[in-house]
C-alpha cells in the first residue's frame, strides 16, 4: 500500500488453500477508497490457509494468508462432514410401559361444521402504486471506492457553490491536426495523438490567462497556484478497478478534464474540486461560415466552478481561451 492508504478491504481470494504460488504472485485484492491493490505471495509454496476473510478491513502488515515451503505438512482445507437428514437413523418407537392393557376409549361422533364464507379479495384502490416483487430486485454492497466516490461528491455539493458555463467548439482543425501527425506522434512519443492532447494544451493556456481558476479557498485565505497540474478523470472500471493506476497519478491535481463524450455524453455540468473543464460527443451540425451553412463537427463544452472564487467574467474569458486555441491551434505558436 502507499504511504497515505492505511486501510483497505479484503476484496477476494485469487487462490485456494493447497494452490502452489510464485514469488510476487498474486493471491488476493485489496480495495481502498481509490484503488484495488494486489496482495502478492513473499515466498514461493503452498498455500496452507488463509488466516483473513473476504469483507474484513486490513492494515499494512496484516497477515493474510500461511503459506509453507514444501509439501510435508500441508494442510488442506476440505468441505463440511456434515451429514445429510436422510443418513440420521430414525428414533425406535417409544415402547409401552406397564403390563396393564389400556381400556379402549368410545368414539364420540362429531358433528360438521358449517363452512365459513371465504373471505372476498381486498380490492386495490387504483390510486394505490404497484410495488414490484422483491424477487426482481437485487441489492448489492457498496465497493469501499464507490463509498468514498459518493462522499467526496457530496462534500463537494455541500462545500461549495456550484455554476457552470457552457460554450461550443468547431473541432475541424484539431482533428485534422490529429490525422496529419498521428502516425509521426507516435512513432517518437510511443503513444497515440488523442483529442485530448490539444484540450490539456489549451487549458494550460487558459489557466495562465486567467490565474484565479487554478486557485483553492482555504479557510479565509485564496491560495493561487504558481503551478499546472491537471488531472484527468478516468472510469474506475478501466484503470481503478484493476490496479493498473499508481499511488502517484492520483496524487496532486490544481484542475481537472473529464471527457464524458467518450461515452456518448451530448451536455452534462461535471462536479468539481475548484473548477472543472467537461469535455462531450462530437457531433456533425450545420453552422454558418463565411454565409453560407455548411456540415461541422462540434463539441458542446462546460466549465463548473466554485462561484465563491470565480466570477462570471473569469469563467467566460477562460472557456473562450479554451475555443479559440482548440479552433485554431496555431494561437499556442503565436501566443495570441
Amino acid at each position: 500500500m502507499g504511504e497515505s492508504i492505511t486501510d483497505g478491504t479484503l476484496a477476494t481470494f485469487l487462490k485456494q488453500p493447497g494452490d502452489r504460488v510464485a514469488v510476487d504472485e498474486p493471491i488476493a485484492q485489496i480495495e481502498t477508497d481509490k484503488v484495488t491493490i494486489d496482495v502478492v505471495s513473499p515466498e514461493a509454496g503452498i498455500i496452507q490457509k488463509f488466516v483473513a476473510i473476504e469483507g474484513e478491513t486490513v492494515t499494512p502488515g496484516t497477515k493474510v494468508a500461511v503459506i509453507s515451503k514444501s509439501d510435508a505438512g500441508t494442510t488442506h482445507v476440505a468441505p463440511s462432514e456434515e451429514k445429510s437428514a436422510k443418513d440420521i437413523p430414525k428414533a425406535p418407537p417409544a415402547e409401552v410401559q406397564g403390563s396393564e392393557k389400556k381400556k379402549p376409549v368410545p368414539e364420540t361422533p362429531v358433528k360438521e361444521k358449517p363452512k365459513a364464507a371465504s373471505p372476498s379479495p381486498s380490492r386495490t384502490s387504483a390510486s394505490e402504486p404497484q410495488l414490484p416483487p422483491k424477487e426482481r430486485e437485487r441489492r448489492v454492497p457498496m465497493t469501499r471506492l464507490r463509498k468514498r466516490v459518493a462522499t467526496r461528491l457530496k462534500d463537494s455539493q455541500n462545500t461549495f457553490a456550484m455554476l457552470t458555463t457552457f460554450n461550443e467548439v468547431d473541432m475541424t482543425n484539431l482533428m485534422k491536426l490529429r490525422s496529419e501527425y498521428k502516425d509521426a506522434f507516435a512513432e517518437k512519443h510511443g503513444v497515440k495523438l488523442g483529442l485530448m492532447s490539444g484540450f490539456v494544451k489549451a487549458a494550460v493556456s487558459g489557466l495562465q490567462n486567467q490565474p484565479v481558476i487554478n486557485a483553492v479557498i482555504d479557510g479565509d485565505d485564496i491560495i493561487y497556484r504558481e503551478y499546472v497540474d491537471i488531472s484527468i478523470a478516468v472510469g474506475t472500471p478501466k484503470k481503478a478497478n484493476d490496479g493498473t493506476i499508481s499511488i502517484d497519478e492520483m496524487a496532486g491535481g490544481s484542475f481537472t478534464i473529464s471527457n464524458g463524450g467518450v461515452y456518448g455524453s451530448l451536455l452534462s455540468t461535471p462536479i468539481i474540486n475548484s473548477a472543472i473543464l467537461g469535455m462531450h460527443s462530437i457531433v456533425s451540425r450545420p453552422m454558418v461560415v463565411d454565409g453560407g451553412v455548411v456540415p461541422r463537427p462540434m463539441m458542446y463544452i462546460a466549465l463548473t466552478y466554485d462561484h465563491r472564487l470565480i466570477d462570471g467574467r473569469e469563467a467566460v474569458f477562460f472557456l473562450r481561451r479554451i475555443k479559440d486555441v482548440v479552433e485554431d491551434p496555431r494561437r499556442l505558436l503565436l501566443d495570441i
